[in-house]
């Protein structure tokens, strides 16, 4: 009887982990545009929480099955954000202020492929460059290294852009040269 607890425990709980992955990982989806993926996970997704949700009704006197679905859904949640984060769907936007004013930035990271605008500034203490530079986020990382690599005191800012349109990057982007 103890044995039979411990694997519908582990069945509870391996259940929450996959269904709050797919649940996190199809969100993602849906809002970076993925609708038709998104809607085939979500299919896969009910079937999952149908199954595990049953288990938990179907013995709710036990506390300990409440218990392993709650903490697969926070453990689900993890696994489903890191599993995104490996995919790296989708664009980002970052902005750069370098501490000195160098003209050779943006031509070191042009030439590492990325899509850079640039343009004189002025901070507190004098002459700086700003640069707005796209890159996939596969490349994100990379990107932020390289720019420590040249610029230690840069101050670097980062979004994803919701619209990307014209520019000679994104026809490279759209022809899968760029990330």
């Amino acid at each position: 009887m103890l044995e039979n607890s411990y694997v519908m425990i582990a069945i509870i709980l391996s259940i929450n982990v996959i269904y709050v992955s797919f649940f996190t990982i199809r969100m993602i989806l849906t809002l970076k545009g993925y609708r038709y993926i998104a809607a085939f996970i979500s299919m896969i997704e009910v079937i999952i929480y149908v199954v595990g949700l049953g288990l938990v009704l179907d013995n709710l006197n036990q506390i300990q099955n409440l218990i392993a679905y709650a903490v697969g859904y926070g453990i689900g949640v993890i696994v489903g954000t890191k599993i995104e984060e490996k995919m790296a769907l989708g664009y980002i936007m970052v902005n750069v202020i370098t501490k000195e004013y160098d003209r050779d930035l943006p031509k070191q990271l042009r030439n590492e492929g990325y899509g850079v605008t640039s343009w004189a500034a002025q901070g507190l203490e004098g002459d700086r460059m700003a640069l707005e530079v796209l890159t996939s986020r596969k490349m994100e990382l990379r990107l932020y290294q390289k720019i420590k690599e040249l610029d230690p005191k840069a101050f670097i800012i980062a979004y994803e852009p919701k619209t990307i349109h014209g520019g000679f990057w994104v026809k490279a982007v759209k022809k899968g040269k760029s990330g």
